[in-house]
């Protein structure tokens, strides 16, 4: 069979058998949270490759059904033959992901630079692309935190994307994004140049080895939340912010209405941004040894989105672009997403 050069079923089989061995250890619910990770990984294995067996079962009952060489079974054929054909591209293309965190999920955040409010909007604008994305693709999000620009749109949001390769495939999308349009918040209507920042972490569990925080390492500061105004004001104080006090980072959550769930939602992204400042550190230090190390400034965007003079979405590291510019703000960037991830 042709995919099993890409999944092989016998290893992963083995592997299975042998987190299902671990679990048969009697002291293993005695540290619950490892437990529970052991228990996930077998649940994702199983599912993956049931997937799998699924997927080859298909396969064998269209070659029998196509042996029968029976025209009125052609039309279904050929449809089920293209189904199975970008099954086979989608599977393919996820044997691409192997990065340690590349099968789980993942958190994004957008920051609105320079340029006012029409940086805002941008941001906003970006917000709404992925979580279009996001919904295409069956993920869950979950807004974490967010800051409202003072006219329209945002200054920066955090979310969370739950699903599997929710990190491989967003990665694809971190560093500047460049909107070139006329402002609809110029009276002269002229036209203007936005910039947003787009970051990907990969979210880390707590029992991570890569990253472990003490608490006597942070600080946890409780305020209330901020909101537009009315009912949509917190009268209690919920919000969290974390300082992590050997680097200095600062986390804030606001968006949940309990104490206890902001908390939670902070700690993740805190873990995160640890482990990309970790990740980061050692690409530097091996880039400079290497002699290749150049910092990346604000502005060296990865993609365009052209709305005036006329309509382009370019992406600067692969040279793909698109001149439907409402399908990609629309959540259509899958082709930007694949073409950097082969390239």
């Amino acid at each position: 069979m042709i995919f099993r050069s890409i999944f092989d079923l016998p290893s992963k089989q083995q592997e299975l058998e042998k987190l299902q061995k671990r679990a048969e250890d009697p002291d293993l619910w005695k540290d619950v949270d490892r437990a529970q990770e052991l228990m996930k990984k077998i649940s994702d294995l199983q599912a993956e490759i049931e997937s799998w067996k699924s997927f080859e079962s298909r396969i064998k009952n269209s070659l029998e059904l196509a042996e029968f060489e029976d025209e009125s079974l052609r039309p279904e054929l050929e449809v089920e033959l293209e189904n199975i054909q970008n099954e086979l591209d989608r599977r393919e293309l996820n044997t691409l992901l192997s990065g340690p965190y590349d099968k789980g999920n993942a958190l994004l955040a957008i920051h609105a630079g320079a340029g006012g409010t029409d940086s805002q909007d941008w941001a906003e604008m970006l917000l709404r692309m992925y979580l279009r994305w996001a919904e295409r693709h069956d993920y869950q999000t979950d807004i974490l935190d967010q800051t409202v620009g003072e006219e329209a749109g945002i200054k920066s949001t955090t979310i969370a994307v739950q699903g599997n390769y929710a990190y491989g495939y967003l990665k694809a999308e971190k560093g500047v994004h460049r909107l070139v349009r006329l402002s609809p918040f110029d009276s002269n209507h002229r036209r203007h140049t936005s910039f947003a920042l787009v970051e990907v972490l990969p979210e880390v569990s707590a029992q991570d080895p890569e990253v472990r925080i003490s608490p006597d390492e942070i600080r946890i500061d409780v305020f209330r939340s901020s909101g537009a105004g009315g009912q949509n004001v917190q009268k209690n104080a919920t919000a969290i912010r974390i300082t992590h006090i050997p680097t200095g980072l600062v986390v804030t959550c606001q968006n949940e209405r309990s104490q206890v769930q902001n908390r939670e939602n902070a700690m993740r992204v805190l873990r995160a941004r640890l482990l990309e400042i970790k990740k980061e550190e050692q690409s530097e230090q091996i880039a400079e040894i290497k002699g290749e190390f150049t910092k990346a400034e604000w502005g060296s965007q990865i993609r365009s989105y052209v709305l005036h003079p006329y309509h382009m979405v370019k992406d600067h590291r692969t040279d793909y672009e698109v001149g439907n510019t409402q399908a990609v703000l629309d959540g259509e960037i899958d082709g930007f997403i694949e073409a950097w991830l082969k390239s």
